[in-house]
């Protein structure tokens, strides 16, 4: 993932020793070059685990959750973070921690699109503590789904949510990976 890769180089900004913004080209206005290649590679790396549903959390991964479930030819469903009306007692619910925005949320999927019969793919954008991640999982167990693996564009390693969630058991495919922030100085894996 060359291009992704290039672009975090040379278009990302460290905010602080904890927080990259990318804004500029993956979470508010999107660079769909890149995104297309992400779905690519996502797509490529899960190919042989026959998934039914990408799972995504609005709003910064459903261009993520997007350009994969076009990439493996099945449906995006993500998780409103908002009860809508039309959803009244028919939905999972869990609660997932925004470590970017400091909250908690809520967060539903309607019964209807996610069942004991899918093999799920989560994607998202980022990966810290892997709140949303956890909250994500949530759903899929309560639905009886097979949870096939987690797709994460930037992990950032030295915040410890992959690997607690790989202790767990769960593949994560990250495309790129954050060793450090710190002093202003964006330090990425090999």
């Amino acid at each position: 993932m060359q291009l992704l890769r290039d672009k975090i180089i040379h278009n990302s900004q460290i905010v602080s020793d904890q927080i990259l913004r990318v804004d500029s080209f993956i979470n508010h206005m999107i660079d769909p070059n890149v995104m297309l290649e992400i779905g690519r590679e996502f797509a490529r790396r899960f190919s042989d685990a026959k998934i039914t549903k990408v799972l995504t959390v609005e709003a910064s991964g459903i261009a993520v959750g997007l350009t994969t479930a076009m990439a493996l030819n099945v449906p995006l469903l993500f998780a409103k973070k908002k009860m809508p009306s039309t959803l009244q007692q028919n939905y999972y619910l869990s609660n997932i921690h925004s470590f970017t925005k400091n909250e908690s949320v809520d967060i539903y999927v309607a019964k209807q699109y996610l069942s004991c019969h899918d093999r799920v793919l989560i994607v998202d954008d980022f990966l810290a503590r892997g709140e949303a991640l956890k909250g994500l999982t949530q759903l899929v167990k309560q639905a009886g789904a097979e949870l096939v693996g987690v797709g994460i564009v930037i992990e950032k390693v030295f915040q410890g949510g992959g690997k607690n969630l790989r202790d767990s058991g769960v593949r994560i495919e990250s495309l790129i990976k954050i060793k450090s922030l710190e002093g202003g100085k964006l330090q990425l894996e090999e």
